[in-house]
């Protein structure tokens, strides 16, 4: 059995589709990117989503919490198909870190890189990846 499910529906209107997982919240996925971000935009996103994630959580069980988390994600795609992204940029902007946190972040920021973010480590090994970490 599978780890984890999800199903989307063509919603008859040119490349949109809703869903997620079985009785959990919906999202649009367009592949246009009119209605909803597109396939690409959503695995950014998800790359952006899980990161911070753990960076949030990993702060919170140092007992060093940040008042806020920024990321950006950019993403290169290889010029033709498949046109997989052939690199991706990551930059965090962590603000309310107390000067004294400021290695526990960096710390934060290396486990999901290194151990945590399934998304990441879920990409092709080829796919170039940097990470940069901004305090405000």
């Amino acid at each position: 059995m599978a780890d984890s499910a999800v199903q989307l529906r063509w919603e008859r209107q040119g490349l949109r589709f809703r869903g997620g997982r079985a009785g959990g919240p919906e999202v649009t996925v367009d592949g246009d990117g009119q209605a909803g971000p597109s396939p690409m935009q959503q695995l950014l996103i998800a790359v952006a989503a899980c990161m911070g994630s753990d960076i949030v959580d990993i702060m919170a069980k140092s007992r060093a919490p940040i008042s806020g988390l920024e990321v950006l994600v950019e993403g290169w795609r290889a010029p033709q198909p498949p046109r997989r992204y052939t690199a991706i940029h990551v930059t965090f902007a962590a603000s309310g870190v107390a000067d004294q946190d400021v290695a526990r972040l960096e710390r934060a920021v290396d486990l999901s890189r290194q151990t945590y973010c399934s998304v990441l480590h879920s990409l092709r090994p080829d796919v170039e990846l940097a990470f940069r970490l901004e305090r405000r």
